[in-house]
């Protein structure tokens, strides 16, 4: 019995030594809840600055921390956790993230210690901060408490309060290290992306004692193969990295799981899992950036803001959607502030005027920069907005239609402001005797109204609201901003001024559906909207023009076997009012049987600088370049077995080529561009 005992126990050992020893969580909290987590307290002054409050600031989801200045204190306040049991633990690592949104001055944040429910403090690390920002925390501690059975921990604030405006605290982890572990933090992709070549990205921490220079990892999207990669790395303790893939999936449009798995490191066995629903666009529409402006008529820095963003507005018409909300401070503050604003101001965490949000980005206390406007102009989203208002004496009637090119699950709201483009009954002594895109309500409320959409379909929006109750001055001065956010993450996905005082409201086309008709073609056909007249159709092929307010419901249109299309089609009312596309995809697959890769394609030379020779075995149709985030970069059409490609405007990096060739086999190959 003895020696079989043995022979156990050297097996489990022997085991263990080949297996990465997982780091221990000692205590995890992400404040999820809507009160103070069970066992956490604070102490010391500030007992009433501190909430969980429904935001995700410092970077983690919702909801987090939030320590606020008022009611003032200068001294020590402490957010302290529940006792842990440190016995025969040495030393700690203790993770957080932070984000300050800071007033004046420097402030000093720390971790502290107690054995001894908090009557004495050893502080394990503390840090100044004095500039605005988002912050990830991960520290040894190691104090006298250490090895002791009932510790307790805290995060302090030492400072005048009254000198931020907000601290935001969430994830707070302590762990106890293990000699080799790594956490799979999150696969870093956004939600929404175009269809065609995709290759994931993933963000780890070395959570062990020892640097990681290898990691073995795989990915699948749901349906498709296992990618498998090896990657050498140079990782140290408590260090993240992010890694992405060389090898990507294509992608047509629908909603995929996407896995990435961790399976070895520095060649030790080790399970590491995270999954993530990705949408895949079937196409892509102008952004018009959404301005949020927070200010006040008794505000004298709100002065030299405002005149910024009207001439900001004078070089930027027709390409961008505005709302400002006035606020009841400084001085007795403006008044046409309405609940409404306040419901504004506490979901972005406005402390002060003024302040401007570009897209749901802060942009701090100052007006809207060109550049970054440039940037969020340049980019285009997956969902449009389009819709009209009238007024029928004191009441606004207002409709929105809202499509999205890829299916939207739970978590996005539709936004609907009703503003004033100028008023003058707001003067409150900053000098200034008129104010632009003041709002004065929102419908239905300022929490926004949800929406679930099916990809390529529009969802409508009707609302009619007697505005006697409000602040308007004149009812032939109202413009309506409408915009679509994702309420987490606070990103605006679109947003549009509607159609101004029009009964023509641009109802969109219905059941847009695309058929094979023969190996070679196909034809797309819809409805005429359900209500309104509109003078023809605009119809889009792939992102090039089909027709041109046609008056037929049906087209047909070249597709060759194998062949992946995408259709739009926009009513049109008048020369300047065209309703939302409705949009649909489909892949010709008239007679195909399984599809067979080409037997030889090669690219020479690879990496290449101004040309690249593509050659195939058979005549080449069709190809189709790829950035390596799955942006198309160009579609060169061809009819021979070598084509000569020029990428002198690319800029470095890795594409993909895929080739299509007549008979209807395709290829894909990776270039890299030097």
């Amino acid at each position: 019995m003895k020696k079989h005992f043995l022979l156990v126990t050297m097996l489990f050992a022997s085991m263990m030594m080949g297996m990465a020893q997982s780091t221990a969580t000692l205590l995890n909290e992400s404040f999820d809840g809507a009160a103070m987590p069970t066992g956490w307290s604070i102490m010391g002054q500030g007992t009433s600055n501190w909430e969980v409050k429904a935001t995700n600031n410092s970077g983690g989801e919702p909801n987090e921390m939030h320590l606020k200045y008022s009611p003032q204190f200068n001294g020590i306040s402490r957010l302290v956790t529940p006792a842990v049991n440190l016995t025969d633990i040495s030393e700690v690592v203790f993770l957080f993230k932070h984000c300050l949104d800071n007033y004046s001055g420097s402030h000093t944040l720390g971790i502290a210690t107690s054995s001894d429910d908090g009557a004495t403090w050893n502080m394990g690390w503390s840090k100044i901060y004095s500039t605005d920002g988002v912050y990830s925390v991960a520290e040894h501690i190691t104090t006298p408490d250490m090895g002791k059975p009932s510790v307790r921990f805290c995060l302090y604030y030492s400072g005048n309060s009254y000198n931020i405006d907000n601290w935001y605290f969430d994830d707070i982890k302590i762990l106890r290290l293990g000699e080799l572990d790594i956490n799979l933090d999150k696969i870093e992709m956004e939600k929404v992306l175009s269809f065609g070549f995709i290759a994931p990205s993933f963000l780890v921490t070395n959570f062990g004692n020892q640097s990681i220079t290898s990691i073995e990892a795989s990915y699948q999207f749901e349906g498709h193969e296992v990618v498998s990669q090896s990657f050498t790395t140079d990782l140290a303790s408590l260090t993240s990295t992010t890694l992405t893939f060389d090898d990507s999936t294509y992608l047509y449009p629908g909603s995929y799981l996407l896995t990435v798995t961790l399976s070895k490191i520095n060649g030790q066995p080790i399970e590491k899992t995270l999954s993530k629903t990705i949408n895949i666009a079937m196409g892509q529409t102008q952004k018009y950036p959404m301005i949020e402006h927070f200010s006040s008529s008794t505000c004298g820095p709100c002065v030299s803001v405002n005149n910024a963003m009207t001439a900001f507005e004078n070089a930027n018409q027709g390409k961008y959607t505005y709302t400002k909300y006035p606020m009841n401070w400084p001085y007795g503050g403006d008044p046409y502030f309405t609940e409404e604003g306040r419901v504004r101001r506490l979901y972005y965490s406005v402390g002060a005027v003024p302040q401007t949000f570009l897209d749901g980005d802060d942009q701090g206390n100052t007006s809207v920069s060109q550049t970054a406007f440039d940037a969020h102009y340049a980019t285009p989203t997956f969902a449009d907005i389009k819709g009209s208002f009238n007024v029928e004496g004191k009441t606004i009637n207002i409709i929105v239609d809202v499509m999205s090119y890829c299916n939207l699950g739970e978590g996005y709201r539709v936004y609907v402001s009703v503003n004033e483009k100028e008023t003058h009954g707001n003067v409150g002594g900053n000098g200034e005797t008129s104010f632009h895109h003041i709002m004065m309500k929102m419908l239905a409320d300022a929490e926004g109204n949800a929406i679930n959409l099916e990809g390529g379909k529009s969802q409508r929006f009707e609302f009619s609201h007697d505005m006697s109750s409000t602040h308007v001055e004149e009812m032939s001065d109202l413009e309506v901003s409408v915009w679509l956010q994702d309420y987490a993450s606070k990103k605006v996905i679109n947003s549009r001024f509607l159609y101004p005082y029009t009964d023509l409201h641009p109802y969109p086309v219905e059941n847009l559906v695309l058929e094979e008709t023969s190996e070679n073609a196909m034809t797309a056909s819809w409805e005429a909207p359900a209500s309104g007249t509109p003078t023809g159709y605009n119809v889009f092929l792939d992102g090039d023009t089909l027709a041109e307010n046609t008056t037929e419901t049906s087209l047909a249109f070249d597709a060759e076997t194998g062949s992946f299309h995408v259709v739009e089609v926009e009513a049109v009312y008048s020369e300047t009012i065209t309703s939302v596309k409705v949009a649909a995809s489909k892949r010709n697959t008239w007679k195909v049987e399984e599809n067979k890769t080409v037997a030889q394609c090669r690219l020479f030379p690879n990496p290449a600088h101004e040309t690249v020779r593509i050659i195939a075995d058979s005549r080449i149709r069709q190809i189709a370049v790829y950035s390596i985030t799955g942006m198309m970069v160009e579609r060169v059409e061809a009819d021979a077995e070598r084509v000569n490609l020029n990428i002198s405007n690319y800029n470095s990096g890795v594409y993909f080529v895929q080739v299509l060739t007549h008979d209807g086999n395709t290829v894909t190959k990776k270039l890299v561009v030097k």
